[in-house]
């Protein structure tokens, strides 16, 4: 009982000091989001521990944070060699490859009609299949290790890269193509110094997109056959020995992979359309 009252007493406390700080002159800074952000993310800790603790939830239902850390802290050499395997090898060589070739398939449909009345409706019926089905034949097909994971990120992040920059290189009016015309440039330097950097935006949104579904993509495709490591794999494993504190674990370096990932992308794309409004202070 005593943990359900510290608990109530430590959100209220918690939230009255978030909102206190939220509408402080320090709470719109760059650093004072951050502050929020953090505040509101321990509190949301505190509260799990005090709910498993004070209800006293079976471990195997829900563990407490501080029994996710301690795992996580003990295995670390497993959960490096799982981030290694699933993230570095699967997902980010399914990365790279699905988004360079759907930007280049993205200018070879702009450059023909032909493919854009063809291969589109194509890549949204293929975009629409479940990844439980199409991940256990690429596995079949491309075999038990990473190369299987990173044909399943290919399939996940290609079309919805591929719509955004369709999108993005018509996003110029006729009158800044009709400009160029006139300025003597040839469709490829139009591409180059209009068309492609008016189509950044687009671009990163699809990449930051991707970056979600290519782990995703990864982690259940080792579901359907994998080496004995990876993300995947380890959560099927401890689920069936009933090791939730591992599969936690794997969870948490997820969420931080993840998150790091977009938040490389997320710079990239500031660095890059800067001169976009959305950048603009």
């Amino acid at each position: 009982m005593s943990w359900i009252v510290f608990v109530t007493l430590f959100w209220l406390a918690a939230w009255a000091f978030n909102v206190w700080l939220a509408r402080s002159a320090f709470g719109q800074t760059r650093a004072g989001r951050i502050t929020v952000a953090a505040v509101f993310g321990v509190t949301l800790l505190v509260l799990w521990e005090g709910m498993v603790r004070g209800l006293e939830i079976n471990p195997v239902i829900l563990p407490a944070p501080t029994a996710i850390a301690a795992k996580f802290a003990a295995s670390g050499h497993l959960l490096w060699g799982d981030f290694l395997q699933t993230f570095v090898k699967g997902a980010l060589t399914g990365y790279v490859l699905g988004c360079g070739a759907a930007v280049v398939v993205a200018v070879l449909i702009d450059r023909s009609p032909f493919l854009a009345r063809g291969l589109l409706p194509v890549g949204n019926f293929v975009a629409a299949l479940p990844i439980v089905g199409v991940a256990p034949i690429l596995v079949m097909w491309f075999g038990f290790d990473w190369h299987s994971k990173a044909a399943v990120v290919v399939v996940m992040v290609f079309f919805p890269v591929l719509v955004n920059v369709v999108a993005g290189l018509q996003a110029t009016d006729r009158m800044q193509r009709d400009l160029m015309a006139t300025w003597g440039a040839s469709w490829w330097q139009t591409m180059w110094k209009l068309r492609l950097p008016a189509a950044m935006p687009f671009l990163f949104n699809g990449l930051k997109i991707a970056t979600t579904l290519a782990l995703i993509g990864a982690i259940v495709a080792e579901f359907f056959g994998s080496p004995i490591v990876g993300m995947g794999f380890r959560i099927s494993t401890e689920v069936g020995r009933l090791g939730l504190d591992m599969v936690w674990a794997e969870i948490a370096v997820a969420a931080i992979a993840g998150s790091v990932f977009y938040g490389l992308v997320s710079l990239a794309e500031k660095g890059v359309t800067f001169w976009h409004p959305s950048q603009r202070r």
